[in-house]
This record gives structure tokens, sequence and C-alpha cells, in this order.
């Protein structure tokens, strides 16, 4: 049978206002079907609604707006809807107006600012917080069952535009934080609260840059790196966590675009990792689909093509942005049969059986998480656990011990282009919070006097237009106290927006440097993406850095916080800070970790000389903090393997390693104890060193000590071989405690043969 387009053009007009409705399994058409049955599985469900449609509804219901089949009562269902820090805006996604229910919701701390706390049980919170939220908002008919998060592509490089959208540039706290996100967003029962869509699969960390474009970009990647680095999130999410969706990204990876590549979709998501105990299903980002074609990758001639090229190779629907043609041609590659009914039909089956292990089609259900509804958005306790992640992520940089600082009849000088701000301070893929805690907000609730000028975000110096020195210098002179609110924001890194320089803005620099001269205390809070900071840490004028990231609603209230005490600082830095000269030795399109003799490594693993460190954090207080002890400073590999029941040996519990923190100071704090290995072992180069481990330890309270078990797996030990294959390898391996292994440091010897953990798939064949 063959479709006509303007037929789809009247198929698609009648059926776009059912989107978000839920279907009838109580007096509908479907409720006399299997699809309906609770009681059968849901391969079975989604198998008999598949079998439902006719090849004229199947095809309009590849795309991420289907438009569902009227004839059987299945409506119309938008994919794409997104919660990357709450339940943000998207297609999907429906926000009422002002006053009204569902008019808001909660905007937590973006992802980096979130993942600085490295605390996998606030993180937890979070994703269960928004989960539950999110399904008000599908119980409501506003918003569907899957949300496109979260976004754990690793941050190697500070110019990236979405770098702020992930947990930062270490496999092993992305994987943490992952497994409690996953765990928080889709929930632990039998029905999934909401399905997670784990993004973007892979090797993709590049937007607009010197004219390299992302739905061009092609990344040449060695196994080695792939295997280290690239794809470790991406195992978390699919073997371990078993998350429910992935996203496929634009870029080509070694010359086949990611959604159109068998090797990463089949060969190692579906086969190697075992994706596919649930019938998982894989959307493709928006329009990634006809960059197949010649003006991009030019792995596909034609539309029609380039759809069968994805449906085909795994992908299992598209998502489309309204305005961008050419659409996705699944009509064309139907009828001139490059793609055919069975891989449509496997692509239904994955969609469908996703959104029935959500409870799409229990219309009849009484599961709590259908009696979800607005009363259980933006609580009392989801205002606090939003002010809660972004104080808890809030590092300080630098402190010369003017904080905490004491408020009290002191008048201080608000400056800096987010001092009022609202949205700026949510980051990307953000929703409509129910209020803007900036720090003019919190200055007010605290009744502190202050006096508040505007600043520069880009802008150049000296500029002829500068209309923000004069009143700066003014506020300040009439204060005792200067808190300047300066850093990036999305004007300067965003998606499709990556950076050439990591320097200050010279426009900010230039007026921080006047603000410093007048000698008072001045404190820098820094919002958005890293920049280098040596400026600012070598000058004695500027007593205290903080960065704040993208703090969402609260972060106003969250730095009073800080600034004044009532919360001691004790996040880390989840990325390395680098000379603003480090972009000149490197370019964005360079894939390779290890350093090389022309060029310099990349992360803390492979760069010895950065501004701050990964893990970098200061605190309040002093602590003195050590190693427990191991049960054996020698351990025999073999043995180590054999006493492992887990299906995946790189999973296999290394002996328990512990941690003792004593606080020697004044007040009380959190600490976050980091655990890194180091040795010559494996491969050449060694790293610099590796984390293996981390624990945020709570409330240590003054003269008193803290303890904590750190979970190290051996396969986090192991080295990667160039072949892609994880092993664990005889040798000394020095396990450190903290940034620079000052705190504590144990040797423990690997005795016996190398144990190969993990076997990687080697690519196809080239030509």
């Amino acid at each position: 049978m063959k479709l006509n387009k303007p037929f789809l053009a009247i198929y698609l007009a009648f059926n776009l206002a059912e989107a978000s409705k839920t279907p009838d399994c109580i007096n509908g058409p479907l409720a006399k079907t299997l699809a309906c049955d609770t009681t059968a599985s849901p391969p079975v469900r989604a198998a008999a609604l598949v079998q439902a449609l006719n090849i004229t509804e199947k095809l309009v219901n590849l795309v991420d707006m289907s438009l569902g089949a009227e004839r059987i009562g299945l409506p119309a269902y938008a994919w794409w809807n997104e919660a990357l820090h709450g339940v943000a805006a998207s297609p999907g996604v429906s926000f009422n107006q002002a006053g009204q229910e569902f008019s808001h919701a909660t905007s937590f701390a973006n992802t980096i600012t979130l993942a600085a706390a490295f605390d996998n049980d606030l993180v937890y919170e979070v994703a269960d917080t928004i989960s539950t939220e999110a399904r008000a908002f599908s119980n409501a008919e506003l918003a569907g069952l899957d949300y496109w998060t979260p976004n754990i592509n690793p941050y190697k490089d500070p110019r990236w535009g979405r770098g702020h959208e992930t947990p930062g540039e270490d496999p092993v706290h992305i994987k943490g934080y992952v497994q409690a996100l996953l765990e928080g967003l889709e929930g632990r029962d039998k029905i999934k609260k909401v399905i997670a869509t784990c993004k973007h699969f892979a090797a993709y960390d590049l937007e607009r840059w010197q004219g390299a474009l992302r739905y061009r970009f092609n990344a040449v990647v060695t196994s080695q790196d792939l295997s280290e680095y690239y794809l470790q999130p991406f195992q978390q999410c699919a073997r371990d966590s078993k998350v429910g969706s992935f996203m496929c990204s634009y870029n080509a990876l070694n010359g086949t675009p990611a959604c159109a590549s068998t090797y990463l979709m089949d060969d190692i998501l579906r086969k190697h990792w075992n994706w596919t105990e649930h019938n998982n299903y894989i959307t493709s980002d928006c329009n990634a689909i006809q960059d197949f074609l010649p003006n991009f990758h030019n792995f596909s001639q034609t539309p029609a093509q380039a759809a069968a090229d994805a449906y085909n190779a795994g992908t299992d629907t598209v998502c489309e942005v309204p305005g961008y043609p050419p659409l996705t041609d699944v009509i064309g590659a139907y009828n001139q049969s490059l793609l055919s009914e069975e891989i449509i039909d496997r692509a239904l089956r994955r969609l469908y059986e996703g959104l029935i292990r959500a409870g799409y089609l229990d219309s009849a259900s009484s599961h709590p998480y259908t009696k979800i509804s607005w009363s259980q958005v933006n609580t009392p306790k989801a205002q606090a656990l939003a002010l809660q992640s972004a104080t808890d992520g809030i590092v300080l940089l630098k402190n010369n011990g003017l904080l905490p600082l004491d408020l009290t009849n002191k008048t201080i000088a608000l400056i800096g282009h987010w001092a009022n701000a609202t949205r700026q301070m949510l980051g990307g893929y953000s929703g409509i919070p129910p209020y803007y805690a900036n720090p003019i907000y919190a200055a007010t609730q605290l009744n502190v006097t202050f006096h508040h000028a505007p600043g520069p975000v880009n802008q150049s110096s000296p500029s002829p237009n500068d209309t923000w020195t004069s009143p700066a210098l003014s506020a300040a002179s009439k204060s005792d106290i200067i808190l300047y609110l300066g850093g990036t924001d999305l004007s300067i890194a965003a998606e499709d927006r990556d950076r050439d320089s990591i320097a200050w803005p010279s426009a900010q620099l230039s007026l921080l440097t006047s603000l410093a001269q007048m000698g008072k205390p001045t404190i820098v809070a820094r919002l958005g993406d890293q920049v280098d900071d040596t400026p600012l840490l070598s000058n004695p004028n500027i007593s205290s850095i903080l960065w704040v990231g993208y703090p969402g609603q609260s972060g106003g209230t969250a730095l009073f916080n800080i600034i004044t005490g009532v919360s001691s600082p004790a996040a880390r830095l989840p990325v390395t800070v680098y000379p603003e000269t480090y972009t000149s030795l490197i370019p964005l399109t360079a894939m390779s970790l290890r350093p090389t003799s022309a060029r310099p490594g990349r992360t803390y693993r492979w760069y010895p000389s950065p501004v701050l460190p990964f893990g970098h954090g200061l605190h309040y207080t002093t602590f003195t903090a050590k190693f427990g002890v191991f049960e054996s400073l020698t351990i025999n590999i073999a043995e180590l393997v054999s006493n492992c029941n887990e299906r995946y040996l790189d999973l296999c519990r290394f002996p328990q390693v512990s941690v003792w923190v004593s606080n020697t100071g004044e007040l009380k704090s959190d600490y976050v104890a980091l655990v890194f290995v180091r040795g010559e072992y494996g491969p050449e180069p060694y790293p610099i060193k590796t984390l293996v481990g981390y624990k945020r330890i709570r409330d240590i309270e003054p003269g008193t000590t803290g303890a904590a078990p750190v979970g190290v797996v051996v396969g986090d030990l192991a080295r990667v071989d160039l072949g892609g294959n994880r092993v664990l390898f005889p040798g000394r391996y020095e396990f450190l405690l903290d940034v620079e292994g000052g705190r504590d440091r144990v040797v423990i010897e690997l005795v016996g043969e190398e144990v190969v953990l993990e076997k990687f798939p080697q690519p196809p064949a080239a030509g």
C-alpha cells in the first residue's frame, strides 16, 4: 500500500489537537483489546496495540508528535518532554497561565551545580521530586510520561556551550550521579514513575565552534577513549540502571552518524550492554536525521533514504522541529521499499512498551502514581530542597578569612549582571519557577542595607558605551562591603553556542579591578561556567570567590546563606579550571584525552597544571581526614574476582574503603571525601590520578569525627587498553584522600595475573 502526502497532511491536522490525552481503556475501542489487559505482560500488550494499527496509522506514529489512531481510540502523543532540573518548557509540556494550577514547577539547581555537591542522596531526592511534579503534569494531561533527560556527556572542554547541563568531567562521578538520578526519576516500583532518556549517545560535546557544527561534526575517537571515557556514563544508564530510553546524537562517530550507527545502537548498546530486557527505545536528537543528507554528514542522499538508514539501524522515533524541513520521510522510505513494516513494527513495539511500563494504558489503575496532583507541585518540601540543591553546590574557591560574614549594621554593594536576575539563574532547559529568589531579594529578606548597580556581561573594555562603571563605583563608595555578582550566562555559552575564550569577559574584569582598588572587602560570586580566575586569585584586594553555577529559583538565598554562615560551604569543583592559554593549545574538535608532544591532555587525569583542580573546594572550618584500616595491603587479583558474584566483573566490589574525618575548627560543616588512585600499571601513559569513589559526610560538629564507607568497584581501578578492553593489572595502587592527596595515602599491592574485566566490542572494519 502506497501512501500519499496530501492524505498525511489531512490526518496530521485532524489529530494534533488530541495530543497529551490519555487512552480510554474503560469505555473506548481499546478497552476490548489485549493492549488494555493489565494481566498481560507489557511486551504482549504493546504487540497487540501495534497489531491493531494499519500501515497508515503506523507511519504517522514514528515521529515525536505521534498522531495516534482515532479509529481504535489511541490519542496523539508528544514524546518531546523536558525535565533537566525541573519540569521544563518543551513541545510536550504545557504550563497554564500565572495564577492557575500548573502555572509553574520547582526549578532546582541546574546539573553542574547539583553535581558539585557530590551527594548521590541529594541527587536522588531532587530527581524524585522532579518526577513527582512531572507525573502531576502528566496526570493533568499537560505533559507526557517520558522526559528527555539527563544529559550525561562528559564535560571535557570548558568551551562547550552545554557543559552546565552535565554532571562534569569525571566518568566515575557522572556514573554515581546518573545512578541516583535515574532511580529518582524512574522510581523503584514495577511501574515507571516517568521514562528517563540518557543523552546524547555518543561522543557529543560540540555545538558551533569556528566553523565546526554539531550537525556535521565527525567525532574521531579511539576505542580506548570511547570505552574509557565517552561511553562510561551510558553504560551505567543502559546496563546497570536499565533506563527506559536513549537519545542518539547529532554528530557522527568515526564516519557514521550516531543515529545510523549499528555499532553504537546494536553492537554496544543492545548487545554488549544487554539493553534488551524491556524492549527499550531510542529517539533521535531533533532533526538529526535530516543531518544525514549531503549538506551535512553526506551519509544519505535523500530524505527517504535518511529515514530508512535511521530506523533500520535501530532508531525508533525521530524528533522533528516544526518549520525546519525536510521532515523525516518515513512514508517515502516505506513506499520505496527502503523501510519494511517489520522494522516499523519493531520501533512501535519498543515505543509503546515503554509507555505501557509507565502505566499509559492503565486508566483504571489505582496505583499511587495516577493520584499525584497539583497539590504535590512546588510544595514547601520541594522549595526547601531547591534551596538546598543550590546551597550545597556552591563552591568556595578563595577566602582570606572574610567569610563567613556578619552583615549586622553593614551596608553592602550588590553589583553585577545577576544581582537582580530571573531566568539567568536557571540555565538551559528550564521551566517556569514559582519565584526568583535572586540576590536583591535575599538581601531584602535579611533587612540588609544595600546599594545596587548593574554590570556588564560580555562587553569589551574599554567600551565607548560604558554605562556600568560609574554607577558601580558610586554604589561601592557608599558601602562597607562589595559583592560582585558576575561570571557567564547563556548569552556567552549555551546550546548552539560554544566559547572561544575562557578568560573573564574583559569589561567585567576591568570593573572588578577598579572595585578591588577601592580597598574594601570584596566578594565575587560567579555565575555560569568556569573561567580562568587567575587575576582574581592573585589579587590580594579580592577577599573571597564563590562559584554558584546555575543555582535555580533560590540562587540568591543560597548565596547569602553561604556568605553569612547559615550554611557552610563543602562543595567541590566537578571540572578542571584551565588557564586561558589552554584554548590556544588544543582545538575543541580534538577528541583525544591523553597528552601528546603537540597537545596537552584533557581533564584532571591528563592535565597537570590547572588554575584550580577538579575537586577543589574550601571550607569555613578545618579538617583532618584519614583512611580507615584496610583489610589487607596485598590483594590477589584472581581471588578478588573469583569471590565476586556480580554478573559483570567490573562491578566487583573492592574491599571496603572507609574514611574518618575530624572537624578541628569551630563551625559545623559537611565534608566531601574524594578517593583517588594512581600508579604505574597498565598501558602508558599513566594518568596523574583517577577518582574511584566519593562520599559527602554531613553535619560534622566541631570537635567530632564523622566516618563513612566509600564504595569502590574494581572496574574503576582498572585501566583500558588500546582495544577498549578493561583490564585489572597487578601493581602498586596508591590510594589518595582529597584533591592533593595530602590528607592521607595508602599503598595497596595487587598481585597475580592481569584479568580482563570487560572485552569491548570492536568497530566494523573500514571500507
